[in-house]
């Protein structure tokens, strides 16, 4: 009996456990939901208290004025020389002369490498000895065609004979001009290719020969902006191995077809390289100068509050923070060309605005154009 009784109440007890478990949740349920009523309406009496007395909050802002903005086309170019040549002997031949040391400057016309030309010397010589004998007969006919002592069919065969004699001559020295490898401009010339001795065929690079001053810069742009291009235009070129300074340069050319790939258009601007800083081959950013804009209304990056409704800032109308949307255009650096929705003498909010709710009354402090405060 009394086995079958405990048994029993430890039935019961279990039982019982689930129904125990419900009723402590929708107690605890209730009590959260109690608190959180109570606290919202703390929160709602005391904003209500509050009212229109809300304290200002503390922002930089920035007054509007309409400026002369100047504008540019920028676009990554390429650096080119105006003369660059890879030289290279036209006829084959051993290497007997060396003129110049790599890297050196080198003006027009200097010898640089002159290969075996013995043979052709000779051959040289040889016409030019044909040459001076043709002439004599030549003479000799001429002065004496006119008296009958020789025939007028005798000064014609030597004067062809002469002037045969002096194609040979330029023929040979044509020849042993090959021979050597001159200087076709002025220049700086690159590494040594070759060495005493060797035996070049034709067309073998012997050396780079580049001048330095002036270079060409080629970029391209957008074929929208073809109609802003002229040729005399100004464009100022940077390069990262010379941060802060800046190179002029003139459009020469501009490419009459717009690549069918790309849609840009391909310019061509000369520059002025007279401390040879920047080398054929550096790639710098070009900026084409176009006629400043008048009265363009710039703000600080920071006052712009992009999101995918659109851009807008908070201006400052008496006293309170007003949500303005307004279209953006270039961005120069730390600012940014607003398009529409700001006036000459607006307020901007530059900084602290993420504090700010529309229509709260802000306190204002004087920013520069930056969106820094001024001093």
């Amino acid at each position: 009996m009394s086995s079958s009784s405990v048994s029993g109440d430890g039935a019961h007890h279990v039982a019982n456990r689930p129904r125990t478990l419900l009723l402590t949740a929708v107690v605890l349920a209730a009590v959260f939901a109690a608190v959180f009523l109570w606290r919202a309406a703390r929160m709602s009496s005391a904003s209500a208290a509050g009212g229109g007395n809300a304290r200002p909050v503390e922002v930089m802002a920035f007054t509007v004025h309409p400026e002369s903005l100047a504008q540019a086309l920028e676009a990554v170019g390429s650096v080119e020389a105006v003369q660059q040549v890879i030289l290279a002997p036209e006829v084959p031949g051993r290497v007997i002369e060396i003129h110049f040391e790599a890297g050196a400057k080198v003006q027009k016309g200097m010898p640089l490498v002159r290969l075996y030309d013995d043979p052709e010397a000779a051959d040289h010589a040889q016409a030019m000895a044909a040459e001076e004998f043709a002439r004599l007969q030549f003479d000799r006919s001429k002065e004496l065609s006119p008296t009958g002592a020789e025939s007028r069919l005798t000064l014609q065969q030597h004067t062809a004979q002469y002037d045969q004699a002096r194609a040979s001559v330029q023929q040979t020295a044509a020849r042993l001009y090959q021979k050597t490898i001159r200087a076709p401009f002025a220049g700086q010339i690159g590494i040594r290719r070759v060495n005493l001795g060797q035996y070049v065929n034709a067309g073998d690079p012997i050396a780079t020969l580049v001048a330095l001053d002036p270079l060409y810069v080629n970029f391209t742009l957008p074929q929208q902006d073809l109609a802003k291009l002229t040729v005399g235009g100004r464009v100022l070129i940077r390069g990262d191995a010379f941060p802060g300074r800046t190179f002029e340069a003139r459009i020469n050319a501009i490419d009459p077809m717009v690549g069918s790939d790309t849609r840009n258009v391909s310019v061509q601007a000369t520059l002025s390289n007279p401390g040879e800083l920047l080398r054929p081959g550096m790639y710098v950013t070009a900026a084409v100068q176009l006629p400043p804009r008048p009265n363009a209304i710039v703000v600080p990056s920071t006052a712009v509050n992009p999101s995918a409704s659109g851009d807008t800032v908070f201006v400052v109308r008496q006293g309170k923070a007003e949500l303005t949307p307004v279209t953006t255009g270039a961005h120069l650096g730390t600012r940014v060309v607003v398009e529409s929705g700001l006036a000459d003498a607006d307020v901007v909010i530059a900084d602290g605005q993420l504090r700010v709710q529309p229509g709260a009354p802000v306190n204002v402090s004087t920013a520069d154009a930056t969106g820094r405060g001024a001093p």
